[in-house]
């Protein structure tokens, strides 16, 4: 007899609410451990994490909490793209969960707002996992026209996927951009998606240099104890991952780890790979002394 597939927290877990701040955060809650808290990406709402990879980081032994940010998805409030605001919907958040030791995450956008609240609100904060996102200041090598071409149309499709989270040019990245997209909608209930049209406006004008303009954040990640990691994949068209390399000697907390023949979002082609990884880093990465 064939055992019967076990079902995917991830697809199944329930929408829950806080109320904090005047808004309605949505979010989801599933697996037991030390609490990964997962910023999205730009117009991603919580359908949009692979429902592969937060089952493993489950089955790590973590307890993994996603959200919609303030009026996107299904949470209330004002809907922006400002990193600080992102940034105090992740701190609302972990206080009203009462979460402690956190490992805060953050995919693109999200792991700046991960960044804001690694370096200005530190207290509940124990490590830092970011994806395929940038760092503050000066960027040694920008982002390509192509990314904002793609991320700017009104509708994404199954090749808009490719384009923009997987590498094009590899039959193998293609495929996994296929099988994640197939995981994604198994998702029960899908919430509604970003409004294209609106999200648009926040990329309106191409390549900047820097993107994250914090000379605070920046003397933050060099000086904190937290230690952290970033995924990234060899060829990522908007957050190229050179730009971790060229501080990796002044950020003595960060870890690097690049996926090969991979894009924007390495831990959906490296799902499995990318949370066990971050499962090892969470239990043997120490506070600097």
């Amino acid at each position: 007899m064939h055992a019967e597939p076990i079902p995917s927290l991830a697809a199944t877990a329930d929408t829950q609410f806080i109320e904090s701040r005047g808004r309605r955060l949505a979010y989801r809650s599933f697996g037991s451990g030390q609490p990964i808290v997962l910023c999205l990406r730009f117009r991603g709402t919580m359908d949009e994490w692979d429902p592969l990879f937060l089952d493993t980081l489950a089955a790590c032994g973590l307890r993994v909490v996603i959200f919609d940010y303030s009026g996107l998805g299904r949470s209330g409030g004002e809907p922006t793209y400002q990193p600080m605001s992102l940034a105090q919907d992740a701190v609302d958040l972990i206080e009203a969960l009462d979460l402690h030791g956190v490992a805060i995450g953050g995919w693109s956008i999200g792991g700046v707002a991960a960044q804001i609240v690694l370096t200005m609100f530190p207290q509940r904060i124990r490590h830092a996992v970011l994806i395929g996102t940038t760092p503050p200041g000066n960027l040694v090598k920008l982002a390509e026209p192509l990314f904002f071409e793609t991320a700017g149309k009104e509708f994404n499709t199954a090749e808009d996927n490719v384009v923009l989270f997987f590498e094009p040019q590899s039959p193998t990245s293609r495929a996994e951009s296929a099988a994640s997209l197939q995981r994604m909608a198994a998702r029960r209930d899908p919430g509604p998606k970003v409004d294209g049209l609106w999200a648009r406006e926040w990329i309106s004008g191409g390549p900047r240099n820097p993107v994250f303009p914090s000379e605070a954040v920046l003397e933050g990640l060099k000086t904190t104890s937290i230690p952290m990691l970033h995924i990234g994949g060899d060829h990522d068209i908007i957050f190229p991952v050179e730009n971790w390399y060229a501080l990796n000697q002044q950020i003595p907390n960060l870890q690097l780890l690049t996926f090969p023949s991979a894009g924007h979002g390495p831990q959906h082609q490296y799902a499995v790979a990318s949370a066990e990884y971050i499962a090892i880093f969470l239990r043997t990465a120490k506070p600097a002394a």
